[in-house]
């Protein structure tokens, strides 16, 4: 059966656990909390072993899904079977070794498979025979109208019930950035001392006592907003930025040191390693950034984020005033973050240079 993340909850909390589960979608904090609500059900009702198996790890043969299912337990009766498939794809070997599973799921065994990229173009029969023994749930982005609901909703949870004026004002603040909320609403709950009582109710006076203001732009928006592709985003910032009084070195620093991991990343990726082992191996977190950088890889080859780390230091010179005469900073800043964000610019804007 298909849920939405509504009724997933309610399933969690009032129903026997099913054989099978797809958990998919590209708001990854949503996902990961609901991976992490199953594994917590599948431990209460005794499922005390849990085997990860990664698709995209190097070596990874799919086999081992089924060997998995039918070896015996050394260590509990009860398992949970922890299938990750970044991509959404398990290819045809994939999907026919789920299909083959859930033909004739093993006894007293969950298999959770999670998708950190998912489309309806992703739905297949692998897809179709978990929904026929199990569930699938798919946790789409929130639309702007559903934020509100979604943080006043959260705040509840933690103890807090916040006035619809101070649900407004987060919801602005945040852009959309359920981990930015999420971490705010966690924050409030402890400086408005909410505690398993009746909630602590705060209005948008005293949310602004509590809560810094995280739409405020910082050097690593405006990274990450650049490798995202978000080129319009990342000179809107760049420009708060440069009214703020910030200086061009100032901000090369970082942005250096994630094109040097970019650039790794993609080296990493055409010597035969998946982008998913390439990031885990360069120690990519949290969870919300892989999508970033696995943007930015899927955008450019290794030669060209060098080529944009020689850019980076073009700038950096014109900030410190070593760059030709009439160079502009601040200029040089915004052709770097639109090259990085769009390669297919990079050429024109190196003519326009």
């Amino acid at each position: 059966m298909a849920l939405n993340a509504a009724q997933f909850e309610r399933h969690l909390a009032s129903s026997e656990l099913k054989p099978a589960y797809l958990l998919a979608g590209d708001e990854h904090l949503l996902l990961l909390e609901a991976a992490d609500a199953l594994r917590a059900k599948a431990r209460a009702q005794g499922y005390s072993e849990r085997v990860v198996l990664e698709s995209a790890e190097s070596g990874f043969e799919w086999y081992e899904l089924a060997n998995t299912g039918a070896a015996m337990s050394l260590f509990a009766t009860r398992r949970l079977i922890d299938l990750r498939v970044p991509s959404g794809k398990p290819g045809k070997e994939g999907g026919e070794a789920i299909i083959a599973y859930c033909a004739a799921p093993p006894p007293d065994t969950i298999l959770l498979v999670t998708a950190t990229t998912w489309s309806k173009q992703h739905d297949g029969a692998w897809s179709a025979a978990i929904e026929g023994i199990g569930a699938a749930v798919t946790f789409w982005p929130l639309k702007g109208n559903e934020l509100p609901a979604w943080i006043a909703a959260r705040a509840q949870k933690r103890g807090v019930e916040l006035a619809g004026e101070a649900v407004e004002l987060l919801a602005e603040r945040m852009e959309g950035n359920l981990l930015a909320a999420a971490q705010e609403i966690d924050k409030l709950a402890l400086l408005a001392g909410a505690s398993g009582s009746a909630p602590r109710r705060v209005d948008a006076e005293t949310l602004e006592q509590f809560v810094s203001d995280s739409a405020r732009f910082d050097v690593f928006q405006l990274v990450d907003a650049a490798l995202a592709g978000d080129s319009a985003r990342a000179l809107r910032i760049a420009a708060a930025l440069r009214a703020e009084g910030e200086a061009v070195p100032a901000l090369l620093g970082w942005f250096t040191m994630q094109l040097n991991l970019v650039l790794r990343c993609a080296v990493a990726v055409e010597q035969g390693a998946s982008i998913d082992t390439a990031l885990r191996n360069e120690r990519v977190w949290p969870q919300a950034r892989l999508g970033i950088f696995k943007s930015a890889l899927g955008r450019a080859r290794a030669n060209y984020w060098e080529a944009m780390l020689a850019q980076a230091a073009h700038v950096e010179r014109a900030g410190k005033g070593r760059a030709a005469p009439g160079s502009d900073a601040w200029r040089e800043l915004e052709r770097l973050l639109a090259m990085v964000a769009q390669p297919r610019a990079a050429k024109t804007l190196a003519i326009a240079r």
